[in-house]
């Protein structure tokens, strides 16, 4: 299989199903940021951290291709003439939520109680979980105007809802693990 195709050359590319958009399309966009979100979360694994998490962010990087493939998808196509899916694959469950849920909680129990947001920073590792965080968001909001337009599974979005919780409690628990201050923001009284 040949890395470059020239198909590519005068802005346009091939959604799974072969319908051809421009590359700045709304679909091109979502599934774009899930794929950055996807190599902050490997960026995060990479670092020095317990093995349960790397467990989990795996899962969630496995996860994530799925959502791609999801995003990637043309509607109109997603389903062949015989009635099957193009897309053969499990696609994200409400199991697969509950598992960012759970994996949050048990975090959260570990964590003091939060009174104040928080500032990003403290640790580069902390630090890339923010990152991280924003762009999920920056997927999700991408892909609900995408669902406005073209709806699809509605389970990919709460994912990635739950996907941005989990970040942020992960970075919490990472600031406590790595003995990093968390500084919370205490907003200035107006004078």
């Amino acid at each position: 299989m040949k890395i470059y195709t020239k198909t590519g050359d005068q802005g346009i590319t091939a959604l799974f199903g072969g319908t051809r958009v421009p590359k700045h399309h709304i679909r091109i966009d979502s599934y774009g940021t899930v794929d950055e979100l996807n190599s902050y979360i490997g960026l995060i694994r990479d670092q020095h951290i317990d093995a349960n998490t790397k467990d989990t962010l795996i899962e969630i990087q496995n996860k994530l291709f799925t959502v791609g493939a999801v995003l990637a998808t043309d509607p109109a196509k997603a389903i062949l003439k015989n009635g099957t899916k193009r897309l053969n694959i499990a696609t994200i469950s409400e199991a697969d939520v509950q598992f960012l849920e759970q994996e949050i909680d048990r975090m959260d129990t570990l964590l003091p109680p939060m009174t104040h947001f928080v500032l990003p920073g403290g640790h580069e590792t902390v630090s890339f979980c923010h990152v991280a965080r924003c762009v999920c968001r920056r997927a999700e909001r991408l892909a609900t105007a995408l669902y406005e337009l073209e709806p699809f599974e509605d389970t990919t979005l709460h994912y990635l809802n739950r996907l941005s919780d989990y970040l942020f409690v992960l970075a919490r628990k990472l600031s406590m693990d790595l003995q990093a201050d968390e500084i919370q923001w205490i907003p200035t009284k107006d004078s």
